[in-house]
């Protein structure tokens, strides 16, 4: 199935910020497809819509995407942490339902990205784990990487409010914790964030922000911003397009998780399947990746450095 058209906008901003070239999509999705076929020790999808987001999250560099796409799924058997709960399991369906996670219904203007909403006190840290929330929010990337053009071509702006999060939130977060996020986030995803926002910060975050930022490129560094409140958000995110309940018309929180709900069922089949896939270390040429020398104390990970 041939990689869906791009809207105007979109495609403008796709051949000035990715060098895209719609005649040669093909052919780099092509060549990702051989390369794929010939790894023994990978399992990966070979969808067109799928492969092409990797493409574009690497300025169609086709050797930054292959490592990507080795990245992403060797995390699966590197981290198999990040990956639980699955989608039917009880406690994603509850995550889903708390609204820990929102994807907003507009983006920054026709061409802009699109906005993440992480609302981090609405997960309980007594029942559920740092590590489950991100499953959850891998899964919605997921289905955004095939979906929204938005999300792909323009990137993301990331929004983490705070408020009402406990110190029960930020134990959860240890250094090892805190570098594997970074492999998941800034490494292995296909996804440019474009900035990333924090809200109404409590008393000890300033020590885990501290520590994460060690591990950051220079580059998402700088991409960083902490607000005191809601309103120095809207200097760089629009309030209009904030839900409701943050003084927006972007919809209601209750009408964003009540979509996630029905998209989520929507794609139960394709997420099944999708479980099949990721790699066996065992048949990978040379030395295997490993949790210990991807994530160990002496930092052996090479970073990657993608836009």
């Amino acid at each position: 199935m041939p990689v869906r058209p791009l809207p105007p906008d979109l495609a403008k901003k796709a051949k000035s910020e990715l060098t895209e070239d719609p005649k040669r999509l093909q052919d780099g999705i092509d060549h990702l497809k051989d390369w794929i076929d010939k790894q023994p020790y990978l399992r990966a999808r070979t969808d067109d819509q799928w492969l092409i987001a990797f493409l574009r999250g690497c300025k169609h560099s086709i050797e930054r995407a292959k490592e990507k796409i080795d990245l992403y799924y060797s995390l699966r058997s590197t981290a198999p942490e990040f990956y639980l709960p699955k989608h039917t399991d009880q406690k994603f369906i509850e995550l889903i339902k708390a609204g820990v996670v929102l994807i907003l219904p507009k983006t920054v203007g026709p061409a802009g990205q699109r906005v993440t909403l992480v609302r981090a006190s609405q997960y309980d840290p007594e029942r559920f784990s740092l590590n489950e929330f991100l499953s959850v929010s891998l899964v919605i990337k997921q289905i955004l990487y095939l979906e929204d053009d938005a999300f792909v071509v323009a990137g993301a702006i990331n929004v983490v409010d705070l408020e009402g999060a406990t110190l029960a939130h930020f134990v959860q977060m240890t250094p090892t914790q805190m570098k594997k996020m970074v492999v998941l986030e800034q490494d292995a995803s296909p996804l440019r964030v474009k900035s990333a926002h924090y809200l109404c910060t409590p008393p000890g975050f300033e020590t885990v922000f501290n520590m994460g930022k060690k591990i950051l490129s220079e580059k998402h560094k700088n991409r960083i911003y902490i607000h005191k409140n809601k309103e120095e958000l809207f200097d760089y995110v629009p309030k209009e397009i904030m839900p409701v309940e943050y003084g927006g018309n972007g919809g209601t929180v209750d009408e964003i998780i009540d979509y996630w709900i029905k998209k989520i069922q929507e794609y139960r089949s394709w997420l099944d399947e999708d479980l099949q896939y990721g790699t066996d270390e065992h048949l990978r040429p040379g030395s295997p990746k490993t949790a210990e020398n991807m994530f160990g104390v002496e930092g052996s990970f090479r970073q990657l450095e993608f836009d």
